[in-house]
């Protein structure tokens, strides 16, 4: 079982655990974060989300040699991505947030991190683009030329740098982030969840045209590289092990 959850009274902390692929999301992987966020979304008396990894890693995103299923009807990617939410979910992120795993964290409404956090978009050393909201909720969640160069270097963006930019909610020690965010999410639990919903759902319908404009421009972005030689190149490197040879085509 590669996600299981956990109950702490109106809160329910989903756990992505994979640890021998650094929580890489493949087709089970996805189908269980959906379920999960179902669950947390459809039951009246879950207040709050975390959704955290395991102490070494939160997600190194995609599974490149399984691939991570098909997007789910509530989900969308991952079954988290373009989920309709009104519940809140904190991030609880140790370790590598990489390529999905990030836009995962993005798509999260808060975010704690220890101090072992390394948040990445390593796509384009692959060959690929960023499908899953990072080439708009990236340059959304910190400044713009910090997201331009995590899209085009693909160097990591470490938990201290994460925290100062304002990405990060709470800055912990190490170990110790998926303990904060159950206490973050059990402070908000504290408020009022009709008017939780209704202030989160009031945030997604300002960005709510700015998000399909984005998801649009991401589809372009994807169709650009689709079948290229590059993609295929920077698969096969990925898969050998190996420094990719860009042909430019």
């Amino acid at each position: 079982m590669t996600i299981t959850t956990e109950r702490f009274g109106r809160v329910l902390v989903v756990r992505m655990e994979r640890p021998a692929r650094r929580n890489a999301i493949d087709p089970a992987m996805t189908a269980g974060l959906d379920a999960a966020l179902n669950e947390l979304e459809d039951d009246p008396d879950l207040w709050a989300g975390v959704l955290a990894g395991t102490p070494e890693a939160f997600s190194a995103g995609t599974d490149l040699v399984a691939g991570p299923g098909e997007p789910t009807a509530r989900g969308g990617n991952y079954g988290v991505v373009r989920r309709d939410r009104g519940t809140p979910l904190v991030a609880a992120v140790e370790g590598p947030a990489y390529g999905g795993g990030f836009e995962i964290v993005l798509a999260c409404d808060m975010v704690v991190a220890s101090r072992s956090a390394r948040f990445a978009l390593p796509e384009t050393a692959r060959g690929l683009v960023a499908n899953c909201g990072a080439l708009f909720r990236g340059p959304r969640a910190l400044p713009r030329n910090v997201a331009h160069e995590m899209l085009l270097t693909g160097a990591p963006l470490d938990a201290e740098r994460a925290w100062s930019l304002g990405l990060v909610n709470r800055l912990v020690e190490a170990g110790e982030a998926e303990a904060a965010a159950l206490e973050l999410a059990q402070r908000v639990c504290a408020n009022a969840p009709v008017a939780q919903r209704a202030s989160l759902r009031a945030v997604a319908a300002v960005f709510a045209e700015q998000d399909e404009r984005g998801w649009a421009a991401t589809d372009t972005a994807h169709a650009a590289i689709a079948g290229s030689a590059d993609m295929a190149e920077g698969i096969a490197a990925f898969r050998d092990k190996r420094d990719p040879r860009w042909v430019n085509r």
